[in-house]
């Protein structure tokens, strides 16, 4: 790490301990996506044992999904100032001690606070730097990367579904909280792993100021357009110097492709956790029995797997690296299709084929969410942009699962809540599909216009004022008695 740091950062090495970091990553999926997914076979444990209606019950699983998402901004945040090792390591602590605390529950009410909020934030702690350790030590291969990190939740979920309902009946709802509670607090050991890389980039304070105070602004240019990155304030105060980022890191916000981008997982997040809520409790309610719709979990977590790995190999191609968009939205939109069709489906032969391809396709897009949002906002920004991109999911995972519990107390199904799930997930494809129609008509007539050389925009034509020839802004301030 010393020889870094004099060196001004390394490559991203695409492998080495990159492979350790991945497999750091793995596990936390496992601990956190496939542990939260599993909670849904608690469902009608909590539900007889409480005496409560669905959408009360529905609250302890949108709590631990909404407090996850809801403070990723927070575990990027100890992830940029500390590290990702604290993070991981403080997070699953904190998840431990709130699924050992959810074993003596007296109330749902109890499990709200214990499970729902505890467990979810140390689950936000571990999981948004978790999945950025894998952007920075990852580039050519970084869809692959991402999707063999990603089917942590599709193995968890095939192992850990049989596993829990084996639990449940072996040891109660209670002991089996106890062992999940052992079992996650093997998120400290992950986060050991994840050892800390400066990359060759301008990622920390730029390059060294005067002694005295004064600023170091330095510029890049994305999509080509320079803009700053990170501004760095140093200030000399009895000797000691401390470094005040500004909020440039999320400048991000700002761009247009990264707000369309923010609107469709908005309308994703509404729809694609009902099905991992309602899917055993409606084989349950269609007369399956409870090792036959835990089944049916482990067959859309196994089949998860297949989802993440082919899709991070082939649109990691070179042919295909320009088509990630698309590739995106085209699982979305699958997989919203195949909500539409669970109201028909009532025996397990016909449930298993949905599993089957809801698991694909859901295995798919989760791969993809990093990557695609790196592609849009650059790997220096990934972290903060990941931790704004898991926080736009918190309310949809908070309100969708009571709507769809409301939805079936109110209607007697469960049609109308999975139609609520598959329109949601189209609808999140349509709106990228629009933007990158529209996007591509507005390259085409940009490349019209610059054809023409009485028509080429002063775009081209502008010059740097604020790059001089040492490529750094240096302003003193006096100092003062």
């Amino acid at each position: 790490m010393a020889r870094e740091k004099k060196k001004g950062g390394v490559l991203p090495p695409d492998g080495g301990w990159g492979w350790m970091i991945v497999a750091g990553c793995f596990v936390v999926t496992v601990c956190t996506r496939a542990v939260t997914r599993c909670i849904s076979i608690f469902f009608v444990e909590f539900q007889m044992h409480f005496a409560r209606d669905y959408s009360g019950t529905a609250w302890i699983h949108s709590l631990v999904d909404c407090t996850t998402m809801l403070c990723a901004p927070l575990g990027s945040l100890i992830g940029n100032r500390l590290s990702c090792r604290v993070a991981v390591i403080l997070g699953g602590f904190l998840a431990s001690i709130g699924l050992v605390l959810s074993s003596f529950a007296t109330s749902l009410e109890y499990l709200y606070l214990s499970l729902g909020v505890l467990t979810g934030l140390g689950f936000a702690l571990c999981y948004t730097p978790a999945i950025a350790m894998v952007g920075v030590y990852f580039c050519e291969r970084k869809a692959l990367a991402y999707g063999i990190a990603m089917s942590g939740s599709g193995i968890g979920t095939f192992v850990l579904a049989p596993l829990v309902q084996l639990l449940i009946e072996q040891y109660s709802w209670r002991g089996a909280l106890l062992i999940l509670g052992g079992f996650v607090s093997n998120l400290c050991v992950c986060g050991a792993l994840l050892r800390p890389i400066v990359l060759k980039e301008e990622e920390a304070c730029p390059l060294p100021v005067d002694s005295e105070s004064g600023y170091n602004v330095k510029l890049f240019a994305r999509n080509g357009v320079h803009t700053k990155k990170t501004t760095c304030v140093k200030l000399q105060v009895n000797g000691k110097q401390s470094c005040l980022q500004s909020m440039q890191e999320y400048s991000f916000l700002l761009m247009p492709d990264f707000l369309v981008l923010a609107g469709s997982f908005l309308l994703l997040a509404s729809g694609c956790s009902l099905p991992f809520v309602y899917l055993v409790p409606y084989a349950l309610d269609v007369g399956l029995s409870h090792q036959h719709a835990a089944f049916l979990m482990s067959i859309l977590g196994v089949i998860d797997i297949i989802g993440n790995i082919t899709f991070g190999w082939f649109t990691d191609r070179r042919c295909m690296k320009k088509y990630r968009n698309i590739c995106y939205l085209f699982a979305v939109g699958m997989e919203g299709l195949c909500c539409l069709f669970i109201p028909l489906l009532q025996t397990f032969a016909l449930l298993v084929p949905f599993s089957v391809l809801y698991g694909y396709f859901d295995g798919a897009y989760v791969a993809l969410i990093p990557v695609v949002t790196s592609d849009i906002v650059g790997t220096s920004y990934l972290s903060s942009a990941l931790g704004v991109v898991y926080f736009l999911h918190a309310v949809p995972y908070l309100v969708s699962p009571p709507i769809g519990g409301w939805l079936v107390d109110t209607t007697g199904t469960y049609t109308a809540t999975f139609f609520l799930s598959g329109f949601a997930m189209i609808s999140s494809s349509l709106l990228l599909f629009t933007a990158a129609i529209v996007r591509h008509y507005q390259r085409k007539e940009k490349n019209c216009l610059s054809k023409d050389p009485q028509l080429e925009s002063c775009e081209d034509k502008q010059v740097d004022y604020y790059t001089s020839k040492k490529k750094d802004l240096l302003v003193i301030i006096p100092a003062t008695s």
